[in-house]
């Protein structure tokens, strides 16, 4: 059940767990999915030898997409009406990810409630890996 208006109020914040453990499988998954093979993501070797990483590591939008995840449960699926981020540190096979978003804002904008959240992903070790913004519609 998507939350209304009247149960938020700035401060609020809203966490959950992405993924622990993520998997290589997971990443490579994801590359499928989204159609994006850049070696970076799927040939060990190729980023070790040639690009100098230590190992393969996840594509930013799959973070995106499991960060955005947190807004939809908490406000309702088809209700962002923004979300923006940057990818501040690379998300690597093993780690464990948790997002955190809270409430910036509460604006009624052409008669409709608008929560604005900022939102953050950090990793086991409490690096943030991705922060950034979204808006959403409520009901009141």
């Amino acid at each position: 059940m998507a939350l209304k208006a009247s149960e938020l109020k700035v401060g609020d914040s809203f966490s959950c767990t992405l993924v622990e453990d993520l998997k290589r499988t997971q990443i490579v998954q994801y590359a499928g999915a989204s159609g994006d093979y850049n070696p970076l993501h799927t040939d060990e070797i190729f980023t070790k030898e040639v690009a100098g990483y230590p190992s393969v590591f996840a594509h930013g939008m799959l973070t995106m997409g499991m960060t955005g995840r947190l807004l939809t449960d908490t406000v309702g699926d088809g209700r962002l009406t923004r979300y923006g981020v940057r990818f501040t540190a690379q998300v690597w096979p093993g780690d464990d990810l948790s997002a955190t978003a809270t409430v910036t804002a509460i604006e009624t904008v052409d008669g409709t409630p608008i929560a604005e959240f900022s939102v953050e992903t950090k990793n086991q070790d409490g690096m943030v890996v991705l922060s950034g913004s979204a808006a959403a519609r409520l009901d009141p």
